[in-house]
């Protein structure tokens, strides 16, 4: 099974109308796609009333990937805001929480930095971030390509499958170490993520194009459809050693995510969750947008 989403729900003014308000978004996101990425727990541990909202917003088999919280991952600067780790993973989890318990969580999303790279120190943080998060469905993605250089590759493979890390597979720009090659390998049985970054390799990094402004362009692309029917077919082939994939589009510093996404659904043969072809946008009218508006009081 193959299961198509987006990074965020907010910021893809192709799915929704004019005038929809940013709370009904998620209700309408879920009308295009039975999966999506949950960004802001990056930024800040989502309180798991909102978590429970974000669950019973969405249809039963809807699925949510939840990026780790920044001080998780080393991406935090200046000072922490929790005291302790278990602090910091006692709330991740009680954030997590709801959406385990409705069926909706597919992994938390641990994405480490640039400058994480494959040392002896680094092997065991995931080994004690694992134990951590014991019970719960964690996916790996690395940043520096030393994790897959020829010498640890296989090793680095392994050791995910024996922690139990799910593979969260990357199409990204070949910009140096900060950046991984596509390694098609499934390291959990049940579940795999790919999440295509595009191919924007000037702006991929701080020192690749030179920009200050590099964040808002390094997932500026746009795939085309050669490349994503050489991505079906690698999709296709992943589906030998693992039971679903959940496809993340991330490509969106242009607002090229969801149109890619939708022709990604229609190359598999995939209908969107009600049912529709994916390249025809389906939309409340304006009179129904209207009516929406009368009773939100």
């Amino acid at each position: 099974m193959i299961e198509v989403g987006l990074a965020g729900w907010g910021d893809h003014d192709s799915l929704y109308v004019q005038g929809v308000k940013a709370k009904d978004k998620l209700a309408a996101y879920s009308r295009h796609h039975p999966l999506v990425e949950v960004d802001s727990s990056f930024y800040a541990i989502q309180p798991k009333e909102r978590m429970a909202k974000y669950a019973e917003e969405t249809p039963g088999e809807f699925g949510f990937i939840v990026k780790a919280y920044q001080e998780m991952t080393g991406h935090q600067r200046g000072r922490p805001y929790y005291k302790e780790p278990e602090e910091m993973y006692g709330a991740f989890r009680e954030s997590l929480a709801p959406m385990m318990a409705a069926g909706k969580l597919r992994a938390a999303l641990f994405q480490y930095p640039p400058w994480f790279d494959c040392t002896r120190e680094n092997v065991s943080l995931l080994r004690e971030t694992k134990r951590r998060m014991e019970g719960i469905p964690c996916a790996l993605e690395f940043r520096h390509q030393s994790w897959f250089a020829p010498a640890y590759r296989e090793r680095t493979l392994d050791f995910m499958r024996e922690q139990g890390w799910i593979h969260s597979v990357c199409d990204e720009p070949q910009a140096g170490d900060g950046s991984v090659p596509i390694v098609l390998e499934a390291t959990d049985a049940a579940y795999t993520i790919v999440r295509m970054h595009g191919r924007h390799a000037a702006g991929w990094s701080r020192s690749g194009g030179g920009r200050r402004d590099w964040r808002e362009v390094r997932y500026l692309y746009r795939y085309s459809r050669a490349e994503l029917e050489e991505w079906r077919d690698r999709l296709q082939a992943l589906l030998r050693q693992t039971r679903r994939i959940g496809v993340i589009f991330n490509n969106n510093s242009g607002g090229d995510a969801a149109d890619n996404a939708a022709e990604m659904m229609s190359l598999l043969g995939l209908r969107t969750p009600e049912g529709r072809d994916p390249l025809e946008r389906a939309a409340e009218t304006g009179q129904e947008a209207e009516q929406l508006d009368l009773f939100d009081l």
